[in-house]
């Protein structure tokens, strides 16, 4: 029998906040509906869908700091958070089916363009992922309330780029690799 995981990312776009990458092994018996891409799936059903794959399903998480994604660059603090979300996994696979256009340095991995709406364990990755971040950013939303992270999550809205313009960026949280983040930077 081959053990197959799937690997997905979330964070790449935002001004701030970590890159949070899953991988997700599916047992056989595991009841799969509902599940789906992150971005289909409503915030409640999301937090509903966590709960179970997290209890049900092994599960590997890799976050990458908004420091090393300026260090690395967008594109390889994304790799580096898919291959340490595989490592966090407690066994060893067989293939790892990765979300996108690019694997990262992972033995048998195959990358599949909108492998999110194709394998169940890309959408399981893509869940967990999802809320994950949006935890980290909630959290984020109540230590620094002033930029409204509840609400957009660190991406560059109209909202976040006037606090950014008022308050300016903070160390450790955003992105100062980022041109409106880097425009903002005392």
């Amino acid at each position: 029998m081959s053990v197959i995981i799937g690997i997905d990312e979330v964070g790449r776009g935002p001004l701030a906040g970590p890159v949070v990458a899953a991988a997700v092994y599916i047992p056989k018996k595991f009841d799969t509906t509902g599940i789906k891409d992150s971005k289909k799936v409503s915030p409640k059903k999301r937090e509903e869908l966590f709960l179970r794959i997290m209890g049900e399903c092994k599960v590997g998480i890799g976050t990458i700091t908004p420091e090393e994604i300026d260090n690395l660059n967008i594109l390889q603090a994304t790799m580096l958070a898919m291959r340490l979300a595989s490592e966090d996994l407690p066994f060893q696979f067989d293939k790892a089916l990765v979300d996108g256009n690019r694997c990262p340095e992972i033995l048998n991995c195959e990358s599949i363009i909108k492998g999110d709406d194709k394998f169940v364990q890309i959408s399981a990755a893509s869940i967990i992922a999802k809320v994950t971040r949006d935890r980290i950013m909630l959290e984020l939303a109540e230590k620094y309330p002033v930029y409204g992270f509840e609400l957009h999550k660190g991406y560059g809205t109209k909202a976040h780029l006037k606090a950014l313009e008022k308050h300016g960026p903070i160390n450790g949280v955003h992105r100062f690799s980022f041109a409106p983040v880097k425009k903002f930077k005392t």
